[in-house]
């Protein structure tokens, strides 16, 4: 879910247009390091990682572009810190003590999945990572939870991580959904100036899980 945001004054060559190409051309290099990795993994679920990730990728270079784009610093580093941390995720084993989880894993990361891929194909060229006015979307998926692509992106790597449960992984995690919920709410700062999505606010009472959050 994306919003219209206060411009800051950034130099003349930083255009909205040359910043959707630098992001662009960052997360491909990333998910192509993620990809070898992947390759490399003796873990035979770690191609599981690839779905979310790819999807992403894919969404990033056939977005809509904009010229009503964020051109502050934080919001960019919020907006890249939870999007590229996933993509240095390491396809480490699955301990033989934790192997009793697995089918619980594999539930929650096809679940993610097909949550995350469903919201992606309803906005479809309206994604987007740093805030930006690509169109606010209030119905469809988004009348249980008023993200719920960030929601799938939860179940995908609760997954991943009951799968390659590392301490690199968990804080790599942490760190990305520390930066997720901060740009959530500054996402919703922001769209609250709409009208509409104060209302849609009161019509759709959680963000993330129902009654959680």
């Amino acid at each position: 879910m994306t919003g219209t945001t206060a411009t800051a004054n950034p130099p003349r060559w930083l255009t909205p247009a040359r910043l959707d190409r630098a992001e662009q051309f960052v997360i491909v290099c990333l998910w192509v390091l993620l990809a070898h990795r992947v390759y490399e993994a003796a873990n035979p679920f770690a191609p599981l990682v690839m779905i979310a990730e790819t999807s992403v990728v894919i969404f990033v270079l056939l977005r809509r572009p904009t010229e009503a784009i964020s051109m502050r610093l934080g919001d960019w580093l919020l907006a890249a810190t939870a999007t590229y941390a996933p993509l240095f995720i390491q396809p480490a084993g699955t301990p033989d003590a934790l192997r009793f989880v697995i089918p619980l894993a594999l539930v929650l990361v096809g679940f993610g999945n097909a949550v995350q891929l469903a919201a992606k194909l309803f906005l479809r060229r309206s994604f987007g990572i740093a805030p930006a006015n690509r169109g606010i979307k209030t119905d469809g998926m988004y009348r249980f939870v008023r993200h719920p692509m960030y929601a799938g992106y939860l179940f995908v790597h609760i997954g991943i991580l009951l799968l390659m449960p590392t301490i690199l992984n968990a804080v790599i995690y942490g760190i990305g959904w520390y930066a997720q919920i901060l740009r959530l709410l500054a996402e919703e700062r922001l769209l609250g100036e709409d009208p509409a999505y104060r209302d849609f606010m009161t019509k759709t009472r959680w963000r993330l899980v129902p009654g959680v959050f």
